[in-house]
Formats: structure tokens, sequence, C-alpha cells
């Protein structure tokens, strides 16, 4: 590739050029998630990250399969073996169904992503409709010698596959520490060690969902779902695994795990994972009790929120810092974010209306370099961000007439700038729609700029002033220009 593409390597704990294992094509596989709730800001960066990246592969010319699995069977209270399921425990609280709970949620979460313009993935599995997947991979486990049967649960063998071949990599974590620092809790004298993880879990009679299994009626564990269905639908060897960073230890370190005990060898090329969202210093999330649901964003109806917040406001927040940094939430940074936005989607907006000059001051191209470098460096979403910010000044410099483009190279500026803000940063201006609503906006708007020109050409300042006054006050940013007055939706 002309201009390499690097991805850093929670594996390898740095920086690596991405090399596929069978370019062009491209497998990608994301952790989704556990749908017993409302999605929350802390389920939209994953999404968002990896959108990042699946748009980007994307424009770079491969051919992606991506993955995202639904998590709807097996994942126990506390990410722990003993417990309620998380879906079963809902549905039994609200006396519905499981999958009655898992369509509910799945339905919302999938809105929720195309509010935030996230794609969908290629494949999008639930867990419970691999069993038989899951089973194959726990036998294999068990023929390699890496697990035991235990009254009808079937365990991972940590410490033998430690001393064989080393567990621990990915989270960095050492065994010894784990096992001293490890209390053995109640439920647990089924396992051989405290740090063996289920991978089939007989069914007690109250639990809602099970299946047949050669070990009993019963359930796989939460780790199994992601590298049955991982090498399911992207074979033995594939290039991308994601997830939150959460999830390094234990749901990742045990799938590299089961994945080396079944097959002899590594599943992933490169495991990439996102940093967390913050709220007060302290990671948003459902079992700390302190989410902000995206619904609630939207609608500006949590008690932590002072104003609603667009889909729009909320990806470009997240965008606005890298994937690997922590993000805490505040309504001032929001606010920040949204009329760091508008400025990108006025910018937009006013290069339709320039017009060329005879020579170039400036070199568009320079503009896309600077973007893609930073993209090929790890995805670096804030330099693309602030690059944007720098056309956009010229853009504002070119409408005053202090910078100049020729024909060719402002179609160059346009393509450019909207590649990067539409295409693979994902933003979209929501000012805009085909709607008859938007349509009849749109045309009041200029239909006032229209009544205060004439008042203007009549010096009548009185009148044009009122317009401009009244419709600051309500939100609007009136401009004169030498092409005339523009109007955008302000802070």
């Amino acid at each position: 590739m002309e201009h390499p593409f690097y991805l850093y390597n929670t594996l390898s704990r740095k920086k690596e050029q991405f090399i596929p294992v069978a370019a062009p094509h491209v497998g990608m596989y994301v952790c989704g998630p556990t749908v017993y709730g409302d999605a929350h800001l802390g389920h939209a960066r994953p999404a968002i990250t990896f959108d990042i990246l699946y748009r980007y592969l994307t424009h770079l010319g491969y051919k992606v399969r991506y993955v995202r699995n639904i998590t709807d069977v097996g994942h126990l209270e506390a990410d722990a073996d003993d417990g309620e399921d998380k879906v079963a425990k809902k549905a039994r609280l609200e006396q519905l169904e499981p999958m009655e709970v898992v369509q509910f949620y799945l339905t919302r979460y999938r809105h929720a992503m195309e509010a935030l313009n996230v794609l969908p993935p290629s494949i999008e599995p639930m867990a419970s409709g691999h069993i038989i997947e899951q089973i194959r991979l726990v036998e294999e486990i068990l023929k390699a010698g890496y697990a035991y049967e235990s009254k009808g649960s079937v365990y991972f063998d940590v410490e033998k596959f430690n001393r064989e071949k080393g567990y621990g990599k990915l989270s960095g974590r050492n065994i010894e520490d784990m096992l001293s620092n490890t209390r053995t809790l109640d439920g647990q004298d089924e396992k051989r060690n405290p740090l063996d993880f289920a991978l089939w879990k007989c069914a007690k009679p109250e639990h809602l969902m099970h299946w047949p299994s050669p070990w009993s009626e019963g359930f796989p564990g939460w780790h199994c779902e992601c590298t049955a269905m991982g090498r399911k639908y992207l074979g033995d060897l594939f290039d991308i695994h994601g997830g939150g960073m959460d999830l390094v230890f234990p749901h990742h370190e045990c799938e590299i795990a089961q994945a080396e005990a079944a097959m002899g060898h590594e599943l992933v090329r490169y495991w990439m994972h996102n940093n967390m969202i913050t709220i007060e210093g302290k990671k948003m999330g459902k079992s700390y009790g302190n989410f902000i649901t995206l619904d609630e964003f939207f609608a500006g109806s949590h008690p932590k929120l002072t104003e609603a917040y667009s889909p729009m406001t909320i990806r470009f927040f997240i965008l606005g810092a890298h994937y690997r940094g922590t993000v805490d939430f505040s309504n001032e940074a929001l606010q920040a974010a949204r009329k760091g936005l508008m400025r990108l989607l006025d910018a937009n907006a006013l290069l339709d209306k320039l017009t060329p000059g005879a020579t170039s001051t400036f070199d568009p191209k320079e503009i896309e370099k600077s973007a893609q470098e930073a993209m090929n460096d790890d995805l670096n979403t804030p330099i693309v961000i602030a690059t944007l910010f720098d056309a956009a000044t010229k853009i504002n410099r070119l409408r005053n007439g202090e910078e100049s483009l020729t024909q060719d190279d402002l179609a160059e500026l346009k393509r450019v700038f909207r590649l990067y803000l539409f295409d693979i940063l994902g933003l979209q201006d929501e000012r805009e729609s085909s709607s008859s609503g938007a349509e009849a906006y749109k045309g009041a708007m200029d239909l006032l700029m229209e009544i205060r020109k004439t008042a203007k050409d009549n010096k009548d300042w009185a009148t044009s002033d009122k317009i401009r006054d009244r419709l600051a006050e309500l939100g609007f940013i009136v401009k004169d220009t030498k092409q005339g007055a523009e109007w955008s939706l302000g802070e």
C-alpha cells in the first residue's frame, strides 16, 4: 500500500501496519450489546469507533465482512459463572419471555444506531442461534485436554493452558497474582481452580433458557459465543477483533485461550479496544447505575442533562477524542461539540456558494494529505476534525475574498471536505431533510431573508435590524456578506 495504515494492537501493545490475512478481503468481529436494556452512551462509543474503522477500510478499497454479535443468552450478572442470566432476569422481573425482552431492546438498539448513522454490520449473529457451534467448540476443547466436566457443567482448565501455552497475554495479567487475589465464591466447588471459566453450564430448574447437550440440559458460557461465531463467519484466522476496553479481561482473554486450545493456533491478528466513557470520573454503565440512555440524550430527559442533544452532536462528541483515550461526559463538552459540528456544517453549506478565481492560493490536496495521515495513524479522528476546522477557516476566507481557488481546485476542496466529513467520519447535516416540514422551514427562513433585504434596499434599518435581532433571540445567526445575507442555526 502506498500509504501504510497502522492500528494499535492490544496484544502486542504497539501500533502495527495493517496487513490483511487475505487481501482485499478483511474479516472484522466486534462484540455487540447484551440486549436487556436501552443503549447508553457507553454502547455508542464502540459502535461509532468500529463504524469509523469499517468506513475507512472500505474507503481504502478493502471488501470488509463486518460481524457484530448480539448477546441474548449466557451473560450472567457481574460477568461471572454463577448467578442469573441478565436477559432472563429482566424477563422474570417483567413477566415476559426472554426473547420478548431481546426483541424489544434489540429493535431499540438498532434504531439508536441508525440515528447515530452507524452503518449496519454485514452479519449480526445472535448467541441463541448458534448453540450447536458453541457445543462443538466445547467438544474440541475437551478433546484437546484443556477442559473438564463437573456436575453437568464444563469448565476451561486455565492452569493447564497457562502451563502449556500461556494465559494472560492480552491483559498482561499474571496467573499467580490472580490466584492469590481470587476468593472462592459460593457455587465454585464444581471448579478445580477459581480462575477456570464456564464453557457450558448445567441449568438449574428455574433457569429460563436451556438446551440439550452431551453434558446436561444447559446453556453456553458467555465467552464461547464470540469464538464460535467468529470462526463460523470469518474462518479460523481473521483480521480484527474489537470491543470496549472493559472486555479485555476476562472476555477476550478467555476467547484467546478457547480458540488456541481448540485449534492450536491464534484466531485473530489484531485486537482493538476503545476506551471508556466516564461520568464524573467513573465508568458509565448499567452495572454502576450511572448511565444515560441515548434516547434520554436525544430528548434531554435525564436529570444530568441541561438540554437535548442530537445524534450527530453525540457522534461528533465521541469522535472529538481518540478512540483509545477516555471521554468524560459533561454538558459543556456536548455544547462545545455541537458548536464545532455547526461550524463544519456551515462551512460545507458555504462551499456551494463560492465562485472560482483565476488562481489558487492553497492546495486542497494538502488538506486531504493531512486527514489521510491522521486516519492512517490508528484512526486519529481528532486530527481529522482539526484538519477540517482549518479547511473551514479557508472556506470562510474564500467567501471573504482573502483566498482564491481555481474551478478545478474548488471542486477538489468540495470532494475532500465532504469525503472526510460525511463518508469517513459519518456525520450528517440534521438540518437538511427531504421532508416537507424541513422544506417549509428553509422556505420560511429564505422568505425572511428576502423581506430583510428589501428593507435594507429601502434603507428601512429598523425593520432590517428587528428581523436580525428577533432571529438571534430564537437561536439563528444572520451574517451580511458581499454575496448577500446568510443564515445558520447558532449554538
